[in-house]
């Protein structure tokens, strides 16, 4: 699937701000299952970029704007190429039992433990406070036969999804797994948080990834920045690697998803974040507009 996808961020200052520092991460990886053929970053007033991967490998852009300004904006316009993903019934016919035993057996050693030491530790967003701990005891590790690792993973997904209410009005960017256990109520990125903990709880390396999700022409127009700006979960599956879960959606992960990168939690990927001198008042508008290209 090929898409267009625009991102417009603005901050209005109530006074004029000066030596604005800042960093965006709002630029598509490229792996087996996307690639990004054309991004053009504007800032306004005009400012240099400077690129540079982070720890994780995202793509990293940073700018400053030194002069008074009243309004900043920040616009990212890009077109990427998306591609099928197996789904978690594809995946699961590449393993076994024999397999599934010795999954869980491997990521109990040293060398998963030191190979994904930053995946398994517990964050400030990825909290492990005794209720998450109960949360993740609650999804069984074996049903009959063994479990797979992937599909105690597509369980713990559809636990979240179904027993979790999504409304937007309910947290905010600062909201933890454990708030959400309380509240019973959130966003994906609230939902993401609470799976990444859980899987961390069975020393499953999780991480938490930042994209969009591509619904436009199924609501028979293009989205908004509800629908489109998304967070999900990758967490790793010995044998297979890498895979994406979505604890907010049912249907897999795949070339409706854009993926602009991934960190430990929320924190390490905020897709737009700085500093400036002035009295701390503004306004923030964000707008993402994804589109459907025809071939």
């Amino acid at each position: 699937m090929k898409l267009n996808i625009s991102h417009v961020t603005q901050y209005d200052y109530e006074e004029s701000a000066t030596d604005s520092v800042n960093e965006i991460r709002l630029t598509p990886s490229t792996n087996e299952r996307q690639s990004c053929y054309q991004q053009a970053i504007f800032i306004e007033p005009n400012a240099s970029l400077f690129s540079y991967e982070d720890f994780f490998g995202n793509r990293v852009h940073s700018f400053s704007v030194n002069p008074p300004h009243k309004r900043l904006t920040i616009r990212t316009q890009m077109t990427v190429v998306t591609r099928h993903a197996p789904s978690p019934e594809e995946q699961a016919a590449l393993l076994n039992g024999k397999l599934a035993r010795e999954a869980w057996t491997w990521l109990e050693t040293e060398e998963a433990a030191n190979r994904f030491a930053e995946f398994l530790l517990p964050t400030g967003y990825a909290d492990l406070t005794a209720d998450v701990e109960r949360y993740a005891e609650s999804v069984a590790l074996k049903e009959g036969e063994d479990m797979s690792v992937l599909s105690w993973l597509v369980s713990l997904s559809s636990k979240i999804r179904t027993e979790f209410i999504y409304d937007p009005e309910a947290t905010t960017v600062t909201t933890k797994a454990s708030d959400l256990i309380e509240r019973r109520r959130g966003v994906c990125q609230d939902f993401a948080h609470l799976m990444i903990a859980c899987c961390r709880f069975h020393q499953i390396p999780a991480r938490y990834v930042s994209g969009y999700h591509f619904v436009g022409d199924l609501q028979g127009g293009s989205a908004d920045f509800e629908q489109a700006s998304h967070a999900w979960v990758e967490a790793y599956v010995p044998q297979l690697g890498w895979c994406s879960f979505d604890p907010t959606n049912e249907a897999p992960v795949g070339e409706r998803y854009v993926k602009l990168g991934h960190g430990r939690d929320y924190k390490d990927i905020v897709p737009v974040k700085g500093v400036y001198r002035g009295n701390g008042h503004q306004k923030l508008k964000v707008t993402v507009d994804v589109r459907k290209i025809e071939d």
